[in-house]
This record gives C-alpha cells, structure tokens and sequence, in this order.
C-alpha cells in the first residue's frame, strides 16, 4: 500500500486539474504562438520562457537562467533547485516552441492558439508537444514539494525553443555547461504512449537521417516519341536504384543500415508490446517491413527505410517528354548499433556495386539524430518501473527506444545521463497536425504519475 504521505502528493497533483488551475495556465502557454519555424515569432518564444516558465520556476524555489542561442535560434532557460549536493539530482528537459499551427485547417470552433474542451479532449497547439507535458511535470514537482515541504532531491531544468526546428544549439548549450547540468538521471515528457490506456516509458529514442538521391541526365526534356528507347529516362533509373535499397515489402537491403540483431534484454521487454492501429491511424500491414518480426520488433527495435517524396518532371502537368532529372528523398531511422559515421560511404558502395554509380547521393540536412537505447535492466530503469506500477496498478509499457526521434544522445552522450521518458500522449493525438489533442484521463494520470516518481526519487534512488 502506498504511503499516505505519497498519496496526499497524489491527491494534490490531481486536485491541481480539478480545480481548472492546470487549465488556466495552460490556455494561456496555449495563446502565445510559440512557431519555431516562423521567423516572426521571436517575441513569442521569448515570452514563454519570461512570462511563464521564470515565475513558474522561481516560484518552487529555482534559480533561473536564460540563455541566447549559440545557433541564433530560440533562447533557453536553465533552472535549478539544489537543497543538498550530496542528494541526487534529476535533470528535466521540455520544449516551448511548436510546429507551425496551420491555423485555416483546425476544425470548425477550433484555433491552434485557443485551448477548447469537447468531450473528453483538450485541443490546442502544444498540448502534447510539448507544452501540456512539461507543465505536467513541472505540478507534479509542485505537489511533491507542497506535501513534502521538500523535494528530497536536487531537480536541474532546461527548456529549449527550437526543438521543431532539430534542436538547434542544444548540443552546445550542454557542452558550454556542462557542470551546471550535471545530474544523475533524465526524468522528461514527450512523444506518445503505446496506447492511450497504457502509460509507457520509454527509454532512447531511435535515430533519424534523411538523404538525397538525384540524377542529372542531360540538359532539358526530350520527346518520348522520337527519342524514347534512344537515351536514358532517370525517373526509370532511379526507381531501380530505390528499389536495390529497400525490398517490395519493405525489407531494407543495405546491410549496414540494419543491425547484427536485437539484444536479448530488448526482445523480452517487447514481448510485451503489443501494437494495435489505434483511432486515426491507418491499418497495420503484418506483411511490410523486416520478415520474421513481430510488430513491435519492427518499430522498436530494427531500422525502416522510407521515400519521403520523389519528383520526375511535371507531376502537375505532365508532358510527352522524357524528364533531364529525378530527385527523391530518403529517410532511414535506425537502432543503437548502425555506423553513423559512414552512412554515406556505405551507401555509395552499395549503389556502385548495384550498378548505379551515376546517382548521386547527399545528406539533406548538416546533422541527425543519433539512435539511443537504455538498458531495460539498469537499476534505474527498473526502479521507475516500480514507481509507475504502485501508482497506475499495472505495469507500464517499457520501450527500450521511442520509433520517432528525439535529441537524447544529447542527454546520454554530452551529460552521461540514464534516460527515462514518460510520455503523456498517445499515437493519434494529431502532433503536426491540425486538431492536436489530448485525452484528459491522461493528463489527470501523468499529474498522479509523475508525482508518484518524483516522491519516489525523494525517498531514495539507485545511484548510477
């Protein structure tokens, strides 16, 4: 049975929604238009870290701090509490800024930049991603601090503002400060759970690299007719090229874009994961993807080889022509264990020795996101599974590494950090969508769950 202390920190993380307090401060983190993407909404991304997250930090006894961009990017602010150093600390991490809020494709009576309530959803730009889920963390901390009158722990924060831009400056703002962020775990919100029923952790995050493959036949279109079978059509001969890459079912063909295997300790805890369509989504394909896998395997634990987009001439207004160029882009999103460092050569190996030296290869962008993936083991790890399990009843979901990607080599790789997210979404809260929402169940649970570990993190943690 719980402690009773532990569950009047439950109780007071949960009567922070009831009250509507969760919600009036959320509807106002809502209204400011925190598009990263947007040059003009500087002021914005600003402001959310000087009108809401400084007075909401300061007023749980944190320092507070912010920093411009090394990149030029949105700013960050770092915050602190220390009550001993020789407590442990935990570090947290969430975003301000937000995909750009397409605001004529929202629903009728919606608006990006309005918290709405209809049925059992909340609808607003940033509330999963990510603003609702940091604030959840952050009232759980306060729950925890008003019942104790104490953390029990040092806790260390930074918000960034660029997050949907790639994270620009994030590596160097940990890299300058190092020291100030030193801490002996991540406990951080973001991405979705498995299922809305099922609270989740999920511990790395898989990789994510997009690259360019084009071919530049010859200047300008000719006429099908007269030179057809007489010179080379590129959309043909990149299609072929695509096609030596990644199987009809989806097998990718690269064998160094794919892992030696999957460790054993991943394998048992996604035998436990069951992967359903859930509302929204499309139907799964059993058929796709690596043979020989179950489905969490697929998405957990191997690496997918997507065309993101491919152009041949005119798609638009296509002309008896045969195209001078074809130009696709690739995203390969990968597991711990695949050689970053020469992705690009091995693929140019690959496609020369398929015969397609002609085409020509680039990364599309200066960086990427590199695969993570806790141990499922580490005493860490286990002890959050605990923590979750007393509070909700069930175990949770445990995902050796989130299929989308995040900027946690950061965290893992720049401070040293055991990673551990907690994840208050579900796969068809429309993220970089029109109608982005929220089921409330699951805010009102993330406030009970966070407050449950952090209370737990107060009464003691296995050190590294």
């Amino acid at each position: 049975m719980p402690q009773p202390d532990r569950q009047a920190a439950l109780s007071r993380a949960a009567e922070t929604f009831t009250s509507g307090a969760f919600w009036n401060k959320l509807a106002r983190r809502i209204a400011l238009p925190t598009e990263s993407q947007n040059p003009d909404r500087a002021e914005a991304l600003a402001a959310y870290l000087t009108d809401e997250m400084v007075p909401d930090f300061a007023a749980m006894g944190f320092s507070t701090e912010i920093l411009p961009n090394p990149k030029g990017g949105g700013p960050f602010l770092l915050a602190s509490r220390i009550e001993d150093p020789a407590l442990p600390t935990v570090l947290g991490y969430g975003h301000g800024d937000v995909i750009r809020g397409m605001d004529a494709e929202w629903a009728e009576g919606l608006s990006p930049w309005q918290l709405v309530e209809r049925g059992d959803r909340w609808y607003g730009r940033g509330v999963v991603d990510n603003k609702g889920q940091h604030q959840i963390n952050m009232d759980a901390l306060r729950a925890v601090l008003e019942t104790r009158g104490k953390l029990g722990f040092n806790a260390k924060y930074i918000i960034e503002m660029g997050e949907e831009m790639g994270s620009p400056g994030l590596r160097e703002i940990c890299e300058q400060n190092r020291e100030r962020l030193a801490a002996d775990l991540l406990v951080a919100s973001d991405g979705p759970r498995l299922s809305a029923a099922r609270p989740t952790i999920f511990l790395g995050a898989r990789g994510g690299f997009t690259f360019d493959l084009w071919i530049d036949a010859r200047d300008g279109g000719h006429h099908s007719g007269n030179w057809g079978g007489l010179i080379s059509n590129p959309g043909i001969e990149l299609a072929h090229a695509i096609a030596s890459l990644v199987g009809p079912t989806g097998q990718i063909r690269v064998p160094e874009f794919v892992p030696k295997e999957i460790p054993a300790s991943v394998r048992r805890v996604l035998a436990d994961i069951e992967v359903t369509s859930n509302e929204g989504g499309p139907a799964l394909e059993p058929h796709w993807g690596e043979p020989g896998l179950t489905l969490a395997e697929k998405v957990f634990g191997w690496c997918n080889l997507e065309v993101l987009a491919f152009e041949c001439g005119n798609p638009r207004a296509p002309v008896n022509a045969i195209p001078p160029r074809a130009w696709a882009r690739m995203q390969l999103r990968f597991v711990v264990g695949i050689d970053t460092d020469n992705l690009m050569s091995n693929l140019r190996r690959f496609l020369d020795r398929q015969g397609f030296a002609h085409v020509k290869i680039g990364p599309s962008r200066d960086s990427m996101f590199i695969a993570t993936r806790m141990d499922p083991d580490h005493p860490q790890v286990q002890f959050a599974i605990r923590s979750l399990t007393a509070t909700h009843g069930t175990a949770p979901a445990i995902l050796p590494n989130l299929g989308g990607s995040l900027p946690n080599d950061i965290f893992t790789d720049v401070l040293g950090l055991t990673t551990i997210w907690v994840p208050h979404s579900y796969p068809a809260c429309s993220q970089h969508a029109p109608n982005e929402h929220v089921p409330v169940e699951i805010i009102r649970q993330g406030l009970q769950l966070m407050a449950g570990l952090y209370w737990d993190i107060g009464e003691g943690i296995p050190r590294g």
